[in-house]
């Protein structure tokens, strides 16, 4: 792949400074102050979130406590998106630090999946790479790993370190130079004002022709009210990684550089502000 380690650390390192405040109707036995904390893009809520749970514990007790769960402005957070993702999709256009809500009771089940221990969450992040490298290499860089290879990218992420996770993630990153690119573009695409979870088909990064295809050409074929026309106002933000990056921007570049560590580029379509 190509060697921009800056642009990989800029997306590692990225950070949404956050307030969680505990929900009103939780039973306390003195006032919760709320707690502030860097969340770090490339995660999940549910694996960087214990300094939150300890903090709240402390002034519950233990009978009122279920498990744990998020939401912001009257939205469950879905623990299985990438935190970036969430808010970039709910929250780009807020103001920081992003408040949300703490949860102990009333698990909302028809919105959010359970998160018992982190061992859901590893399951979650290998089964999305397994699907990546399906799209990239039919399987074949994952399947060449040994167990130890897979723990590797687990504890990069888990620990965030950075060298540790892209010394294994570059072997997911490689390509045939003949081919151009990788077979499919494992990529997600979430709509601020859908019901549907994402837009999700096979898309290659390169045209029968050999040419390179862009973000652009991507949204026209999944996505085409996201793209502004000439002479019409701009209706929606492309967002990936708290960025809009330019539509000429070729797909496999952004595959390689501002993919999320599982592996899949996950792109938001949120509407413009309104001035």
């Amino acid at each position: 792949m190509a060697d921009d380690k800056d642009v990989l650390r800029d997306v590692w390192f990225g950070r949404i400074p956050t307030c969680f405040t505990l929900n009103q109707d939780e039973v306390t036995e003195r006032e919760a102050e709320a707690y502030y904390l860097l969340l770090p893009r490339v995660s999940y809520l549910t694996l960087v979130t214990d300094k939150v749970k300890k903090h709240f514990l402390k002034v519950m007790r233990t009978e009122d406590v279920e498990e744990m769960w998020f939401e912001y402005e009257g939205t469950p957070l879905k623990w299985h998106y990438p935190i970036g993702v969430l808010f970039d999709l709910h929250a780009s256009n807020s103001v920081l630090p992003w408040s949300i809500t703490v949860h102990f009771k009333n698990f909302p089940d028809r919105d959010l999946l359970h998160c018992p221990s982190s061992s859901v969450i590893e399951a979650h992040f290998m089964s999305s790479i397994k699907e990546a490298d399906a799209l990239k290499h039919k399987s074949q860089v994952v399947n060449d790993m040994q167990k130890k290879d897979h723990k590797q990218l687990w504890m990069g992420l888990q620990n965030d370190k950075f060298d540790q996770f892209w010394a294994m993630n570059r072997k997911l990153m490689e390509y045939p130079t003949e081919e151009g690119g990788f077979r499919y573009i494992p990529f997600r695409i979430y709509q601020a004002m859908s019901d549907r979870p994402f837009i999700q088909k096979l898309f290659r990064p390169v045209s029968p022709e050999g040419n390179a295809y862009t973000l652009g050409d991507l949204l026209k074929e999944m996505y085409p009210a996201a793209i502004t026309n000439d002479g019409e106002q701009k209706r929606y933000q492309v967002v990936i990684h708290g960025i809009e990056p330019l539509l000429e921007t070729p797909l496999q570049w952004l595959s390689e550089h501002l993919s999320h560590p599982d592996n899949f580029l996950h792109i938001c379509v949120v509407p413009t502000p309104s001035d």
